[in-house]
């Protein structure tokens, strides 16, 4: 055993897996193998999720069979929508908030308090937790607007009914087809800190719930899952400026400030990610014929790439760079973006808890002692 330490547990190997593979240099991701490109052109959220749980691509009886499943747990108890109404009249955070909402639903689910020791189990459970999460996110944001929430629907598929709960108005096939494919793009992305989070908790055999709970709360932390929310603030700002986002960038570069989505702990080229976001969001600008978005990111991104380099040094546009712009056009508000990825990832963290726990053992690092030594206890009276 090493008594090297390594902050952030950079380059440390604590687990094995075989769902998703990173390769920061070339710039590529894969699902169990497969390119993501070809998951996010060819398969459905649902279609990857399937491959998550179940290491193949299902047959189209296969998927119909899991769709059926899935959507069949999109309603919540009257109990956990009346928490989110009362959170939305005091203004909470909407990651907060979904934070709350996960935890509840263990109170409605039939199986809870079983320890999640078998894969069926687990599933079962990541299904009624997939399921739900829209539902719980949909639910407090129609609540904050002074609007009631609408019930989610079985026939449409997880992106088009979360989009059809948030608006109350089915979306068409550019915008369904486009949020699809950002839910199939954050489904997973290794040992990040929400999953490592998930998995640490689940090895104590704690239920999915808290596991997924613990998920949200690692996922909230601005260091992790709300560079998509900055990266469209600024794009906002850019917006209301009276310069062009060139010149804007330069001056923010000049003034010290830090442009978010860029860089990324893994990728040392763009992020596939956001390559294929950036095709996304050139389909929605077509569909609305709305197409500053798309030229503010490309604009920018070109000056950071040619005029400042930091592609070169190895800083270059990760996925939140153009989710948030998606995101925006599909109408989507700015501070649920966040949540949105924990919808998603939500998958991900099932997959590497079942994964796992298939051959569990606690997770318990160590850490070095640097404090005093040899100290005597004074009486308290004599201090």
């Amino acid at each position: 055993m090493t008594d090297q330490v390594r902050h952030g547990l950079e380059g440390v190997l604590v687990a094995e897996s075989e769902l998703s593979k990173l390769d920061g240099d070339a710039g590529e991701l894969w699902y169990r193998g497969y390119p993501i490109a070809e998951l996010a052109d060819r398969a459905t959220f649902e279609g990857t999720l399937y491959l998550l749980w179940n290491g193949s691509l299902p047959t189209q009886s296969e998927l119909d069979s899991f769709v059926d499943k899935l959507s069949s747990h999109r309603r919540i108890d009257a109990a956990v929508t009346g928490t989110l109404e009362r959170l939305a009249q005091r203004d909470e955070d909407p990651m907060a908030a979904l934070r709350t909402g996960v935890s509840m639903l263990s109170a409605g689910d039939p199986e809870r308090g079983l320890v999640p020791t078998d894969s069926e189990t687990i599933r079962r459970t990541g299904r009624r937790l997939t399921a739900k999460l829209p539902t719980v996110l949909a639910a407090y944001d129609r609540f904050r607007r002074g609007e009631k929430p609408v019930e989610p629907s079985e026939e449409l598929s997880h992106a088009e009914n979360f989009l059809y709960m948030l608006t109350g108005t089915e979306p068409d096939d550019v915008a369904a087809e486009t949020f699809d494919t950002a839910l199939t793009l954050h489904a997973d992305h290794g040992l990040n800190a929400s999953t490592f989070t998930a998995m640490t908790v689940a090895s104590t055999h704690a239920d999915l719930y808290s596991a997924v709970t613990a998920g949200v709360g690692a996922l909230s932390g601005p260091l992790h899952g709300g560079a998509n929310q900055d990266v469209m603030e600024t794009l906002l700002e850019v917006d209301n400026s009276d310069d062009g986002p060139v010149e804007w960038t330069r001056s923010a570069l000049d003034d010290g400030r830090r442009i978010p989505g860029w860089g990324h702990r893994v990728y040392s080229v763009k992020d596939p990610r956001a390559e294929i976001l950036e095709e996304r969001s050139d389909a929605l600008a077509r569909s609305t014929g709305e197409s500053k978005w798309c030229e503010y990111t490309r604009e920018i991104e070109a000056h950071l790439t040619d005029e400042r380099g930091l592609v070169e040094k190895g800083i270059a546009p990760n996925v939140d760079f153009y989710s948030g712009s998606v995101y925006y056009q599909l109408g989507i508000p700015v501070d649920l973006y966040t949540p949105i990825f924990a919808m998603s990832r939500v998958g991900g963290w099932v997959a590497h808890v079942d994964e796992y726990l298939t051959d569990n053992r606690l997770i318990r690092p160590r850490s070095r002692y640097v404090g005093l030594e040899s100290r005597s206890l004074v009486p308290i009276d004599e201090r």
